[in-house]
């Protein structure tokens, strides 16, 4: 919906008392990936894929863009090329979603007796209180990153792609639904008299809107799935405040973006819906109680530390039998 003025500057070095040529070549076209690598001169690399340190140019250059691309060779409607596009992601992806809802599901099962925990140490004994809860982890064989470390695997993936979509020449004038251009924003209202909201714009974007919602609604059935026991209240206001913060930044960007954003949510909730009927909570109780029931294992160092510092205040935990 722009049209913008770009200028070049060449730099050649050239001596004045002598007459040599300098053959050039120029290139006056889209920036289409697959078309630029045909001329092996590494033009494909001018197209803003994302860093290259976090695997993000990586992804996109081997996973992302061949399996657009063969969608595309379908002559599909690109709205459909991005759903199914998400849903091979999802796929692909599963493994992880599961380990992270398995996770979720052994701390639910641990909230009640971390809630007792909480209740007989106040608050501000909170390194006696931290000790006790990884007491508690440790000897149910829980381990509480667990469910952090398979999210952080899928942030190369949510980056790249975030960049892939804004960059890709061939959503541009392609319409879906109500959108007439995926390679912008899709506005459904613009307001009058030159009326413009600072962080937001002049426009109001459905996809942007509906991305929101159900990143909201995403955020608090995930809140309710981890069973949270309120250390960290804090934590739950800024999990909300960031998909109103996105509401602003994707209101300008591309709604083909906003959309994939969108149906990712989406197949998310049916993908927790298909994994819960599948992982009993009371076979999880049970294998938790059989753990607690064995032997204590050898103390990570991350616990002796704790222990160590609750000494040094004047605390001493309680040996095991």
């Amino acid at each position: 919906k722009f049209v913008r003025d770009m200028t070049a500057e060449i730099t050649i070095p050239y001596d004045v008392n002598s007459t040599k040529g300098i053959p050039m070549k120029m290139y006056f076209g889209p920036t289409h990936y697959k078309t630029l690598r045909q001329f092996d001169a590494d033009l494909e690399r001018q197209i803003p894929l994302g860093w290259g340190f976090f695997l993000m140019q990586w992804i996109n250059r081997y996973a992302v863009i061949p399996v657009f691309n063969f969608l595309e060779g379908y002559g599909l409607n690109y709205g459909i090329i991005i759903l199914l596009l998400t849903i091979l992601l999802k796929i692909v992806l599963f493994p992880i979603a599961y380990k992270t809802y398995l996770s979720s599901a052994k701390m639910r099962v641990l909230k009640p007796e971390i809630e007792e925990i909480n209740k007989k140490i106040p608050k501000e004994e909170a390194l006696k209180r931290q000790q006790a809860t990884m007491a508690l982890y440790k000897k149910a064989g829980v381990n509480p990153m667990a469910g952090c470390i398979p999210m952080l695997l899928q942030l190369p993936i949510l980056f790249a792609l975030f960049r892939f979509f804004p960059a890709s020449i061939e959503l541009r004038q392609q319409s879906f639904l109500w959108a007439t251009d995926l390679s912008t924003y899709d506005s459904i209202w613009t307001f009058p008299n030159g009326f413009n909201i600072p962080f937001y714009g002049d426009h109001i974007s459905l996809f942007t809107i509906l991305m929101t919602i159900s990143t909201i609604i995403y955020t608090k059935v995930n809140n309710d799935m981890m069973g949270s026991t309120n250390q960290m209240p804090g934590m739950k206001y800024m999990m909300y405040l960031m998909p109103i913060m996105f509401l602003g930044i994707f209101n300008n960007y591309s709604s083909g973006l906003s959309y994939y954003y969108f149906l990712a949510n989406m197949l998310t909730f049916a993908q927790m819906y298909f994994i819960r009927r599948f992982v009993d909570e009371d076979k999880i109780h049970a294998q938790i109680q059989e753990n607690k029931a064995k032997p204590a294992k050898k103390k990570s160092g991350f616990q002796q530390r704790l222990e160590e510092m609750a000494k040094a205040k004047g605390y001493n935990p309680p040996k095991k039998k």
